[in-house]
């Protein structure tokens, strides 16, 4: 059985901000198909696939050509969705979790998080970050950092401002970017352990995943991305396309 590197995005029709936002349209087109249509300019990717709760949106993927497929309604997150996906498929090797809500993602960052764990045999899982400057950013608790050893391996991840200075300038502040890239065997783990103290206090799924010794290898980019949480979110994405 050939090996393929598949990204599969999570798609729930609930949201406690913003109802129904896979199916919110924008100059056309729904949401989820912006994402889908970013995710099939990946080049190493050999299949996407939407995974999703809600017979809406899986019609609405099969309208536009994507191959989508039904998940349970009670995941806790988005790697419980996405396992249920991979396990319907022994030929997938490299998974990428790519967000339903990501419409400004650039198929060149998902190729590197694909490439990560090609070139970083020790790494368990892969992942994105880039350079803060703005203070409000770095001190933003919805802007998750992330502070990494010289090799690009994460060491930590917190909503709090990290490291503290305690002598000002010394240090660069890094900004996680929500997409992560996972083995088969590493996806199977994280779903199927616990949740941490850590993961518990700061809301931070990855946090399990360190706490438990996994290795997570980081990339850096240069692009913010446009993450639609809210109404707000949603308007500068409108913008952000004219």
């Amino acid at each position: 059985m050939e090996k393929q590197n598949a990204i599969i995005i999570p798609a729930r029709y609930a949201s406690t901000r913003l109802e129904g936002k896979p199916l919110i349209e924008v100059d056309g087109k729904p949401i989820i198909q912006w994402v889908w249509e970013k995710a099939k300019q990946v080049k190493n990717a050999d299949r996407v696939i939407i995974a999703t709760d809600d017979e809406r949106i899986l019609n609405k993927a099969l309208s536009f050509g994507a191959e989508a497929e039904m998940t349970d309604v009670n995941h806790k997150s988005g790697s419980d969705r996405i396992y249920e996906v991979v396990k319907r498929h022994p030929e997938f090797d490299i998974v990428v979790n790519l967000q339903g809500d990501e419409p400004m993602i650039l198929p060149e960052n998902v190729d590197l998080v694909i490439r990560l764990l090609k070139e970083n045999q020790n790494a368990d899982i892969s992942t994105l970050v880039r350079e803060l400057t703005d203070k409000n950013d770095i001190e933003n608790p919805n802007n998750v950092k992330c502070v990494f050893d010289k090799s690009g391996y994460a060491l930590y991840f917190s909503r709090s401002k990290i490291p503290y200075e305690r002598n000002e300038g010394k240090s660069k502040f890094y900004g996680h970017l929500g997409i992560y890239g996972y083995r088969r065997e590493s996806l199977k783990i994280m779903t199927e352990l616990e949740q941490t103290s850590l993961e518990m206090a700061e809301s931070l799924e990855q946090l399990r995943a360190l706490q438990n010794g996994m290795k997570i290898i980081t990339g850096l980019v240069q692009n913010s991305l446009i993450g639609i949480d809210t109404k707000e979110d949603l308007e500068a994405f409108k913008k952000a396309i004219k």
